[in-house]
């Protein structure tokens, strides 16, 4: 009697084991079922005013894409047609440097000097000159003022300094190259020279400069 009482209680462990066993496998598939569920569930909850709501929010994130898309492209087509003679524009001001090399060439060639021939020649050269400035002119492309204005390092690039008491240190006395601008923008700077004031020597410094001199 004992025995069999014995053997029903293991049968009862080993059975209640094997429940365990079962459970813990189907519980996975049981929670992700769940899940399925739930969201469904929240789906189907959404009534129709937030369906509509939320097609409203994307259509206007849509449409905000596409203005910004819209912007972006009138803005490089108007840059493409205001600026895109830029590199023709800096390679043309090479024909106004030619023509200022020529001009001083003809002046210091001794045989030409004070000549007929050289003063119609420089006649015609300014003639030149004056209308290339006219055609860049009209196509926005004008030439930065340089000469007795103070140094401008956005519109100037100082090459050297010129002693000169008479001009406050920094004003631009001579204009070594012309610069230009296209419409807001910097197509060349202007190369010029700078005022600065006369270095006073020190006057032993002098007197032992001329008695070196002297000996």
């Amino acid at each position: 009697m004992e025995k069999e009482h014995n053997q029903t209680i293991e049968k009862k462990i080993s059975e209640k084991e094997e429940n365990n066993k079962n459970d813990s496998k189907i519980t996975p598939q049981n929670s992700k079922n769940e899940n399925i569920e739930e969201n469904k569930e929240q789906i189907a909850e959404k009534s129709p005013e937030e369906k509509i709501l939320e097609l409203e929010d994307k259509l206007a994130r849509t449409f905000a894409e596409m203005e910004n898309q819209r912007r972006r492209y009138e803005k490089e087509k108007e840059e493409a047609f205001e600026y895109g003679g830029f590199a023709f524009a800096k390679e043309a001001l090479n024909l106004i440097d030619n023509l200022e090399r020529s001009k001083e060439i003809l002046k210091n060639d001794v045989s030409l000097k004070n000549s007929e021939a050289l003063k119609k020649t420089l006649e015609h050269l300014d003639i030149i000159n004056k209308d290339l400035i006219s055609i860049f002119e009209k196509n926005n492309i004008k030439p930065i003022q340089s000469l007795n204005k103070k140094l401008n390092p956005n519109y100037h690039q100082a090459m050297i300094e010129i002693e000169d008491d008479q001009k406050e240190p920094g004003t631009i006395v001579q204009e070594i190259q012309k610069g230009f601008t296209i419409k807001d923008r910097l197509l060349r700077p202007s190369l010029v020279g700078v005022s600065k004031k006369t270095e006073k020597k020190d006057k032993k410094t002098e007197k032992i400069n001329q008695n070196s001199e002297k000996k």
